[in-house]
């Protein structure tokens, strides 16, 4: 009996994930999720340098202000709250000085154009369409740091909007990397703060977007959709798949996502290695009854040879 209906995934690109690759994820907090899984197997991965950025034109910013390394300075930040913020970044950034908030972030636009540059994957995650314009400059934020609403003016942007906003990533990206792959996905994170049917109206236009920027791409090989959102929605579509919010996935429907995600996108050769990281992880955790006794040394002898066989393969794996 058949009690899931299951969405159908098959492998479409040549250019899988392995330890030799390098991963970029941009965008809403799935793509946290996903990078928290990258690194707890050691894949080489760099998450949300300027936080979790929610919507398109946040994303795009970031991408040209990497690529062109901006400089920031005293006009890009402001004051509020006891704290040096910019709206650009997210509030993880945010300091109460205003000259290390300038340094992190002057240093992670050279990091993040660097990373541009090298990545061979890079995974775009789409949270909402709803956007905040601060009055004051015209400009859209990021994140609008707990400044008083009637200081914003909130905008849904349109499937052109959001097409055009994509297309602009798509060009940047390839333009400075032309060997990467871009991988977009939908946070199934839903954005009730907006309202119920605004929530809808939000994820329509971001999935209407992506699939007209895949079809205008056709040509493309190295532009994909990965349906995290639909997997969530259709196979998962139980509340005990949510945290206590009913918001976010929890734990379980991560790994789940993550499990569909490592299917299609996941070199299946480093299964093995992926098998020996989880090994020493695992026992890096491990208490002993007698830590002296002599079964527990040659334990850790082992597990010391085993993390340098690791190593020696791919130095990049840190314990």
């Amino acid at each position: 009996m058949q009690l899931q209906t299951q969405i159908p995934l098959e492998i479409q690109s040549n250019n899988l994930i392995d330890y030799n690759s390098n991963v970029l994820l941009l965008g809403s907090c799935f793509s946290d999720n996903i990078g928290k899984k990258l690194d707890y197997f050691k894949f080489q991965n760099t998450q949300n340098p300027f936080g979790i950025l929610f919507h398109p034109k946040a994303i795009e910013t970031l991408i040209v202000y990497a690529i062109e390394e901006k400089t920031y300075s005293e006009n890009d930040i402001f004051f509020h709250n006891e704290q040096w913020h910019c709206f650009d970044a997210h509030s993880k950034l945010s300091n109460n000085s205003k000259e290390d908030l300038l340094n992190d972030l002057n240093a992670i636009i050279k990091t993040t154009s660097k990373q541009i540059h090298k990545s061979t994957h890079i995974v775009i995650t789409l949270g909402t369409a709803w956007m905040y314009r601060f009055i004051e400059t015209n400009a859209v934020v990021a994140n609008c740091h707990k400044v008083p609403q009637k200081q914003f003016v909130k905008e849904l942007m349109g499937i052109e909007a959001i097409t055009q906003s994509l297309e602009n990533i798509v060009k940047l990206v390839k333009n400075a990397n032309s060997e990467a792959t871009i991988i977009f996905t939908l946070s199934p994170v839903r954005h009730l703060k907006d309202g119920f049917v605004e929530n809808t109206q939000s994820k329509s236009h971001l999935i209407a977007a992506i699939h007209r920027v895949l079809s205008l791409q056709a040509q493309s090989r190295d532009l994909y959709y990965f349906p995290s959102y639909e997997i969530m929605m259709d196979e998962l579509r139980d509340y005990r798949f949510y945290n206590e919010d009913m918001v976010h996935p929890n734990q379980t429907a991560i790994n789940y996502i993550w499990e569909r995600f490592k299917k299609v996108w996941i070199w299946k050769e480093a299964s093995k290695t992926m098998e020996e990281v989880d090994a020493i992880r695992k026992g890096l955790q491990h208490k002993p009854f007698n830590p002296n006794s002599e079964a527990h040394q040659n334990f850790l002898k082992n597990l010391e040879f085993k993390k340098s066989q690791l190593q020696s393969k791919f130095p990049h794996i840190l314990f």
